[in-house]
């Protein structure tokens, strides 16, 4: 049943859990401000553009979400995706590609693909939230620097950087010592003052700097002018139905980056809190985020695991902080919009470049490298594919690779052995009743034990070993499939041109100890009736059973 989180938390809220949600909310949105407005601009958007997306998807995520302690908006994920669309198709077409990533989520909501959206492969996202915060810095350097740069940036890495590297002499010293300063400030409030809003703090004591000593740096208000102070009224984006099938791949990108993020971030919360979020309530919650910031004219927005830890951390009991937190934000916006006019973009692009730092998970990079070569291949591709290509092409590739890397090693964990012994052990062993019998194999009676997951990976192995012998003596085949978890087309496929060529030779096939998930795939199958449901046995006892009547010869004789 799709409940947000927030129905269940007011079934029991109280005057102490509503001051807890205040200064939670209070807190958090504080820390919210230079994260949301860094973002927009290093997406070549309006500061405003970042605070009207946490205010709305903000909002609309903490109302309708799975998760009591979810925070949401713009995030550094949807950076280099968000300048490609807004390359190619500008800023109307990034608002048909957010209404339409939002409508995605939604379907993948109340479609219950929560739970699958949570398997994507730890190095494929590690990969690409790596190359993300490596894409985000660079695009950061030349307000870190205060370069001046003359015919715009390349738009490739190497090339950027080649860009960068030219223009060099003209770095600006005001603004790269801002930088530097804003980062120190980050830095020391954390390990000082941990609770505190580190990057508001850095933020604001760098501005006044600027401010009292009139330093010649580009700032927020030269380079965008004078900022709103009211939210816009909501209003559909001009849709371009030309460009409309062009923009389903990155909107569903956004979609994918979305779901995965914010899933993380709400089990992330759940580590924290002991809590359990509802993952299709969640993706239904974005969906409804990401509608309404388009509708605003906003950007993107996702679960944001800093602020959602901020917000635990600030003693948050349920999704009125995240609420409060968007009001917070939207008063900012509108009291004090003429004053962050006033921030130096140097000191923004220094925010970023801890944010970067923090994504980069250079830790978690470093240990994946030193696993498993195949991990680390997919690793190291996803995050050389987002750098050099783009984010669509590294997710993709990654999960591609990843998939094939997982059905190798199911396929390497799947064996098919003929028992040749004239004695067999019952499967009464199975299950801690060690039996003192022994089952007897009679004439004309082959016995296959099918292991592990018999899916397309695995079946060439089963065709190696038992198509290949089948003997012309042989009156029936077993197959002992009691270790075999899963079975897919592919597989039953093979088990169906098998009892063809069973019935070709004169042999009848039995197949025992089948598990659950196999056993209702066999019965739908067209073979069923083919095969027949008296020669699928319980267990290998009942299989020698029905093969001795099948040869009309004595019992099984026990030793």
């Amino acid at each position: 049943m799709f409940k947000p989180a927030l129905v269940s938390s007011l079934k029991s809220y109280n005057k102490p859990t509503l001051f807890a949600d205040i200064f939670a909310g209070l807190t958090v949105g504080v820390v919210a401000i230079p994260l949301a407005m860094a973002f927009a601009i290093a997406c070549g958007l309006s500061p405003t553009q970042g605070l009207i997306t946490a205010v709305v998807a903000g909002f609309l995520i903490s109302l309708f979400g799975g998760s009591k302690y979810q925070i949401g908006g713009p995030t550094g994920a949807f950076v280099v995706i968000i300048l490609g669309v807004i390359k190619e198709f500008g800023q109307s077409g990034l608002l048909i590609c957010t209404l339409l990533a939002g409508i995605f989520l939604l379907i993948l909501g109340f479609c219950r693909m929560g739970a699958l959206i949570r398997f994507i492969p730890f190095p494929v996202t590690t990969g690409f939230t790596s190359g993300i915060a490596v894409v985000i810095f660079s695009t950061q350097i030349k307000d870190l620097f205060g370069l001046n740069i003359q015919g715009g940036i390349p738009d490739a890495f190497h090339d950027k950087w080649i860009c960068y590297i030219a223009n060099m002499p003209s770095i600006n010293w005001a603004a790269f010592g801002l930088a530097i300063g804003t980062i120190g400030i980050i830095l020391l409030a954390r390990k000082l003052w941990p609770k505190s809003p580190a990057m508001l703090i850095g933020m604001l004591a760098m501005t006044l700097v600027s401010c009292i000593f009139k330093l010649d740096v580009t700032t927020i208000g030269s380079t965008f002018g004078s900022l709103p102070s009211s939210l816009p009224m909501p209003s559909m984006p001009e849709m371009d139905w030309g460009n409309l099938n062009k923009l389903v791949v990155p909107a569903f990108t956004i979609a994918l980056l979305a779901a995965i993020e914010s899933l993380l971030s709400a089990s992330v919360a759940d580590g924290m809190t002991g809590s359990r979020h509802k993952p299709n309530m969640e993706l239904v919650a974005q969906g409804i985020g990401n509608i309404g910031s388009a509708l605003f004219g906003g950007i993107p927005a996702t679960g944001a695991i800093a602020r959602t830890a901020t917000n635990i951390k600030a003693g948050a009991k349920s999704p009125v902080a995240g609420m409060i937190h968007a009001v917070t934000l939207l008063v900012i916006l509108i009291t004090c919009s003429q004053y962050a006019e006033l921030i130096p973009l140097s000191v923004l692009a220094g925010v970023l470049t801890v944010v970067c730092y923090n994504m980069s998970e250079v830790h978690t990079f470093r240990r994946l490298l030193q696993g498993p070569r195949q991990d680390a291949a997919v690793l190291v591709i996803t995050f050389l594919l987002t750098v050099f290509i783009d984010l669509v092409t590294a997710v993709e590739v990654g999960v591609v690779l990843a998939a094939l890397l997982f059905m190798g090693r199911m396929a390497q964990i799947a064996d098919v052995s003929a028992i040749k012994n004239e004695l067999l052990d019952s499967d009464q062993d199975d299950n801690g009743e060690r039996s003192t019998s022994r089952l007897v194999i009679p004439d004309g009676v082959e016995i296959f034990d099918v292991k592990g997951p018999f899916f397309f990976g695995a079946v060439e192995q089963f065709k190696d070993q038992v198509l290949e012998t089948l003997e012309h003596d042989t009156k029936v085949v077993i197959l002992r499939m009691r270790l075999v978890p899963t079975l897919d087309a592919t597989g039953l496929n093979v088990l169906s041109d098998f009892c063809h060529q069973c019935r070709e030779h004169g042999a009848t096939l039995l197949i025992c100890g089948v598990q659950a998930q196999p056993l209702d795939v066999i019965r739908h199958a067209p073979f069923y009736r083919e095969l027949k449901k008296y020669n699928i046995c319980e267990n290998i006892d009942a299989a020698l059973i029905r093969a001795d009547k099948i040869l009309n010869g004595p019992a099984p004789k026990h030793l």
